[in-house]
């Protein structure tokens, strides 16, 4: 399976949205909370090419985005053979 990251802050909608599609999946994925910054959001930001807003996504070191993005590659059917690759 993939290896999945997302970054998150604590009450988040988009980054609760995010997990639970992944949770759908059946991914495996590490989350990283970022509520209080630190050094962790600098490596986001720097990963993410300077976006600062969260959930940021990334699977197999590849950004995906944000929750909209990750909901539109599911749309498109793009989402699960990503989720299998690796």
């Amino acid at each position: 399976m993939a290896k999945v990251e997302i970054y998150t802050k604590f009450g988040c909608p988009y980054c609760h949205r995010a997990t639970r599609l992944l949770d759908s999946k059946g991914a495996v994925y590490e989350e990283y909370d970022i509520t209080l910054g630190g050094p962790q959001r600098a490596e986001m930001i720097q990963r993410a090419n300077g976006r600062t807003t969260v959930p940021q996504i990334f699977i197999d070191g590849k950004h995906i985005g944000g929750s909209d993005d990750l909901a539109a590659l599911d749309a498109q059917g793009r989402l699960d053979p990503l989720l299998k690759a690796a």
